[in-house]
């Protein structure tokens, strides 16, 4: 299959870098900028013991000239409009979207656009950032990519798509419950997220203080009882994963808000979190904690646009 991934930062540019070593056919769309990067420097991916350079296959906006079979999009929230755009030349009326944002809302927002059947639901899980070299960095051997339909009909593509994603240096997994996967992820992220931001350290130092573990586990219950009013409870094991990676004593594990934070970098507080509370709201659910968290981040999001602007 001709794959076209959207974006080639810490996530995109991580999986589509291990599918174009395993010897697929993978095209990155990404803008001007980045391409020059990329041509100049390659698709890196250090740390973990690991240097690996790969000279990729780019496509700018515009440029796209026929229809891919897959599009693996991973971009951040508040490029998401722009990013459909510039990927809608490259959807045909075969082609299968694998979007492994945050959160929720931008199933909507694709389906509306490019119509139910070409949207699955998605989840990445890979702890990886992008450092000021323009370097894929891996923090953790963690890398695993699930998808699957949203309805109750396959598309036709999804087996050869599963085959053409498989055995190529991460786990993946073809789901017969994606949308309940997408849900899990979305509590884990904003479970760690809020934790972080809020207490401004990592889960060791948080659990360390009087109160530090009651705090964790109440924003796990909070973001849980969210999931179970919407129709989609967090199975046991998963909810117990969160609840022990957001308490366990000494550790280090933050949150990709909190480095957007820490760093002065935009953060996706509404993808994350806001949306996560407006849910709440709406099914009459007391959730304190992650208000809380959300007001702050928007505080600091707020800053972020401000020093745009001036």
């Amino acid at each position: 299959m001709k794959i076209l991934v959207v974006g080639a930062g810490a996530t995109g540019g991580y999986f589509g870098a291990r599918l174009a070593q395993a010897g697929r056919d993978v095209t990155f769309l990404v803008r001007a900028e980045r391409a020059e990067h990329l041509a100049r420097h390659g698709l890196r991916i250090v740390g973990l013991g690991e240097r690996t350079v790969l000279a990729p296959n780019t496509v700018q906006a515009g440029k796209i000239e026929s229809p891919y079979d897959a599009i693996l999009l991973s971009v951040k929230a508040n490029g998401l409009e722009q990013a459909i755009d510039d990927m809608a030349p490259a959807v045909g009326p075969d082609s299968l979207i694998i979007p492994v944002l945050n959160g929720i809302r931008h199933i909507d927002v694709l389906a509306a656009r490019f119509g139910d059947d070409a949207v699955l639901g998605g989840v990445a899980k890979v702890a990886t950032t992008l450092n000021a070299d323009g370097e894929i960095v891996r923090l953790a051997d963690i890398q695993s990519l699930r998808y699957g339909a949203r309805g109750d009909a396959a598309p036709a593509r999804l087996g050869e798509l599963h085959r053409s994603l498989s055995d190529a240096g991460f786990s993946t997994g073809l789901s017969e419950d994606i949308d309940a996967e997408m849900w899990a992820k979305w509590v884990f992220i904003a479970a760690v997220g809020a934790v972080t931001c809020l207490m401004r350290g990592a889960v060791g130092e948080i659990v360390a203080v009087p109160g530090g573990t009651a705090f964790a586990e109440g924003v796990v219950n909070e973001c849980a009882s969210i999931a179970a009013s919407a129709s989609h409870p967090v199975p046991a094991p998963a909810l117990q994963q969160t609840l022990a990676t957001v308490t366990e004593a000494g550790s280090s594990t933050t949150s990709s808000l909190y480095r957007d934070v820490a760093t002065g970098r935009s953060a996706e507080v509404e993808q994350i979190l806001g949306d996560l509370v407006s849910r709440a709201q709406g099914f009459g659910l007391a959730v304190p904690l992650l208000e809380l968290s959300t007001m702050q981040l928007r505080v600091h999001q707020n800053r972020i646009e401000y020093a745009r602007l001036v």
